[in-house]
């Protein structure tokens, strides 16, 4: 996602931050910019692409002030382009934004209807026009940008410059990443520690609802009431390499633990306050009568659940094929079928060629991809971007979860649209998506009970993952995880086909995983849990809080927050991902790079 960098000392601020944001390229981004203050004045450059582009428009600068912000921007609201670019201006007011801004649509209709003009498509110059018609009432910056986040709703990580002020720059914190660091004689504010690690090892970290006024020689905070608060910096000990990785010993669990911060992400934006979907810039046609589902790896098993999200919510029939066997048979397509295409990368070159085949039979295509402006959302009819943020672990993690939020939110948006799903319905439905997030990290705080059990199969040379139901697909992306980085042969299988073969494998050396939340399936599968235990296999249930019927029957038990069952998915795929992890740590495999395996498959 965006990186942010601010700098104010005495030193010439635009080499530090175009090295900030060279420490951030590792985040993802489309543009980038950087403003100074010179002569008590914002002066900005920006560029579209790598900050390659912004280099020679930076030595040509001429720039000499000690003061500045620089962002480099991962698209939500508006393409990318030199205007949507990063920072923004209004009268005397100049921004950085990491983060969405929810409710920027009534904002900007509110600011236009009072004569203010937009040079850009994005949420984030509403917030430069709230600070200065603040400052134009006569409040102080710090007053300013208190009345302009009270509006606010979303999320937000902000550096803010004033004109007039040449050696002091403000920030804001809500949900999204930001860190301030701190020395002798200057300071910073940077949305993560690698932009600022060979400046300075000591670093404050603000709180949500928080604004921070900083100086050279100081960095004030202060609370939604504008009172100050005092806080002890911390030294960070990370070299640069581990800071990019966020303290995690791997990138595969930085990612994991990212989850409930991308799918809130995947959702701002396209959720109303009054719980309803908002599917601005994606016009899906009126005339679907069938969906196909392409997709590759862990992005086909997302397709599966979202077969079984679209038939509950929409009553349109829908089909899941593998991208590779799809571009290669005749399938039978018109203009009533809406393809749907799943890509973390967007350049997949199997599911880029089955997007390009399927235009040409006169489909509509949708992308679910998480980069903007990739190949795969370039050729399709629509995109709806996932926003996660870059995945740098070859293993797939929170780029799945995002695609499930987002095939949950077209599920809904579809049943709406064919009149299969009430509204109230609807809404209780995206409110329950709502609380996904914390409920992801309830689960991951609960991690160390998955190491435990992690480290207890650690040797076992064969797994089996049953389910049923939306959860089955949950099965295959487990016994998949566990494949690709600890190298142990691992199968998923529908918990009713157990008496077709897969029974005949298990005996007191089979670790069986079952995913058995309390749903309609859920006495199905402990008759086949049962079935296992008659047979000495070890269970590793995964199931709902409060479940003892299930704690008498496994041998191992994991417990998630309760859910609708149409997003289960959300919660049961993370205890499968950290069991992965775990295993394969203790085994010393290389979980961010497991051999034989690239992150996007591009060619065949």
């Amino acid at each position: 996602m965006c990186g942010i960098v601010g700098y104010t000392g005495s030193k010439n601020c635009s080499s530090i931050l175009f090295e900030g944001l060279s420490k951030l390229e590792y985040r993802g981004y489309d543009s980038a910019g950087i403003t100074v203050i010179e002569n008590s004045k914002a002066i900005t450059i920006k560029a579209q692409g790598k900050l390659s582009n912004l280099k020679p428009e930076l030595d040509k600068s001429g720039f000499t002030g000690t003061c500045g912000i620089g962002h480099t921007r991962w698209a939500t609201h508006g393409k990318p382009s030199v205007e949507n670019a990063h920072p923004h201006t209004s009268g005397r007011v100049t921004v950085v934004h990491n983060g969405i801004i929810e409710n920027y649509v009534e904002l900007k209709s509110h600011l236009i209807s009072t004569g203010r003009i937009f040079s850009s498509e994005t949420d984030t110059e509403i917030i430069a026009h709230l600070i200065d018609i603040g400052l134009s009432k006569g409040k102080t910056p710090l007053e300013a940008i208190a009345a302009c986040t009270v509006s606010l709703k979303g999320t937000w990580a902000l550096g803010i410059l004033i004109d007039g002020y040449s050696d002091t720059l403000w920030a804001a914190r809500n949900q999204s990443p930001l860190i301030l660091g701190t020395s002798s004689g200057e300071n910073f504010i940077a949305s993560d520690i690698p932009a600022i690690m060979s400046l300075t090892n000591s670093v404050i970290f603000p709180e949500d609802n928080e604004i921070i006024e900083v100086s050279p020689d100081k960095i004030s905070i202060f609370n939604e009431q504008l009172e100050e608060i005092r806080r002890t910096p911390q030294t960070i000990l990370w070299n640069p390499v581990t800071a990019e990785k966020g303290g995690y010993k791997h990138f595969m669990l930085k990612e994991i633990s990212e989850q409930p911060r991308a799918l809130s992400d995947t959702i701002a934006g396209r959720i109303t306050s009054e719980d309803l979907i908002y599917f601005d810039g994606i016009e899906l046609p009126l005339n679907i009568k069938r969906v196909l589902i392409i997709a590759c790896g862990t992005s086909y098993y997302a397709g599966l659940i979202g077969k079984y999200m679209i038939e509950n919510t929409a009553r349109i029939p829908v089909e899941v094929d593998f991208a590779s066997e799809f571009r290669y048979r005749n399938p039978v397509l018109d203009a009533n079928t809406l393809i749907i295409s799943i890509s973390q990368s967007g350049e997949t070159a199997d599911t880029l060629a089955a997007v390009k085949e399927a235009r040409k039979s006169g489909a509509f295509t949708l992308s679910i991809s998480n980069v903007i402006n990739s190949q795969i959302p370039r050729v399709s009819s629509s995109s709806f971007y996932t926003h996660a943020g870059p995945e740098i672990g070859v293993a797939s993690t929170k780029a799945f979860t995002c695609q499930l939020g987002a095939l949950f939110m077209t599920a809904v948006h579809l049943g709406i649209k064919t009149g299969s799903l009430e509204q109230k319905e609807a809404i209780r439905l995206v409110g329950e998506l709502r609380t996904i997030p914390s409920k992801m990290h309830s689960i991951i705080d609960q991690g160390a009970q998955i190491k435990v059990i992690a480290r207890r199969y650690m040797s076992s040379t064969g797994f089996l993952y049953i389910a049923r139901g939306l959860n089955y697909p949950i099965a295959l992306e487990g016994a998949l995880k566990l494949k690709e980085i600890s190298y142990i042969h691992a199968e998923g299988y529908p918990a009713g086909e157990m008496k077709h073969g897969p029974i005949a494998l298990i005996d007191e050396n089979l670790p069986v995983v079952s995913i058995v939340p309390k749903n309609g399936y859920y006495q199905k599968v402990v008759s086949n849990l049962e079935e296992v235990r008659a047979r000495g296999g070890k269970i590793i249930a995964i199931a709902t809080r409060g479940d003892s019927e299930i704690a008498d029957i496994a041998t191992d038990l994991f417990q998630i927050p309760d859910t609708d069952p149409l997003l289960e998915p959300l919660l049961t795929v993370i205890p499968v991902q950290l069991l992965a992890y775990y295993i394969s740590d203790f085994k010393g495999t290389d979980v961010d790079q497991p051999r034989n395996l690239a992150k996007s498959v591009t060619v065949e």
